[in-house]
């Protein structure tokens, strides 16, 4: 990992036949923070644990343990590279030696970018700023050779290998979010949410799984509202071709305590819940849902 010790950018667990044809990807939770990196932070303290998708590697790690799934799980912090960021969706003016970027390169930066949560976050609302420098260019080059470029790399092969095994494959890309309102009540806030690039990468039998499923286990479910899932699905969903991409985001609210910082006893609750729509998904995949035959074909 860049700047680092020497630890891993992410860890990859392939169980042996692969017992399901499902990965679990964990992208945002990464906590190994070289202390350069920590260093040019402004507020370290209070914005890394905002950006980070906090612990919910624990909830991942427990599931993947119960069910068999494929794991990979981002070591590398969310604020040295943000592995749910197309590689060119960069604001160029937090770079130092990006002058000879032309304005149409600034321009085609995404929206994520200029909202201040590219591919390096700059800037959080209540912080501003994050950085107390710029980032050279040729250390963002070595962020997306290591950790970026890999990590994906490490994503395509699994789910390739999982569907020459079973015929199809389904990355779940796990996330959490913030609480999105009160979660008592009528109209209370979501506990998670599916996203599938409204319909884009996921077969759509497994999207109704999904939400039925969490439904069931008294749950409150929402589709892409208001995360439909960004870069990773776009990159991996491919239905076509028996590979289905689904974000899966988790209100913090229900695994941490009550300042959102630590790990809470929800933490089993919420992986049993999950262990329990992981194996709702296998078993959809093995008995040959709609599409998949075809797909693989």
């Amino acid at each position: 990992m860049p700047e680092g010790d020497g630890r891993p950018a992410f860890v990859l667990r392939r169980p042996p036949h692969f017992a399901i044809p499902i990965l679990i990807a964990v992208p945002h939770a990464g906590r190994d923070y070289p202390a350069s990196l920590l260093s040019r932070m402004r507020l370290a303290d209070e914005a890394a644990p905002r950006l980070e998708d906090r612990y919910v590697d624990l909830i991942a790690r427990k599931v993947a343990d119960a069910t068999g799934a494929a794991l990979l799980v981002a070591n590398a912090p969310r604020a040295m590279i943000d592995l749910n960021r197309s590689p060119d969706d960069v604001d160029w003016e937090m770079i130092a030696g990006a002058r000879a970027r032309t304005q149409r390169s600034r321009l085609a930066a995404g929206r994520r970018s200029r909202s201040g949560l590219g591919l390096v976050p700059r800037r959080l609302p209540g912080i501003g700023e994050l950085w107390n420098q710029r980032i050279r260019a040729a250390e963002l080059k070595a962020r997306i050779d290591q950790v970026h470029s890999p990590y994906h790399l490490a994503l395509t092969r699994t789910l390739e290998s999982l569907r020459d095994r079973w015929g199809a494959a389904l990355l779940v890309d796990m996330h959490s979010m913030p609480p999105l309102g009160p979660k008592t009540g009528e109209g209370r806030a979501a506990d998670f949410v599916i996203g599938d690039r409204f319909g884009g990468s996921c077969e759509s039998a497994l999207v109704a799984a999904a939400l039925g499923h969490l439904d069931a286990a008294g749950a409150h479910v929402v589709h892409n509202r208001p995360y439909a899932g960004g870069y990773v699905l776009d990159r991996h969903g491919a239905p076509a071709r028996g590979l289905s991409a689904m974000q899966l985001e988790i209100c913090r609210a229900t695994y941490l305590d009550a300042g959102l910082r630590e790990p809470s006893a929800g933490v089993d609750e919420v992986a049993q819940t999950v262990t329990g729509l992981i194996r709702r998904l296998a078993d959809q995949m093995t008995r040959g849902a709609q599409g998949f035959a075809q797909a693989a074909e």
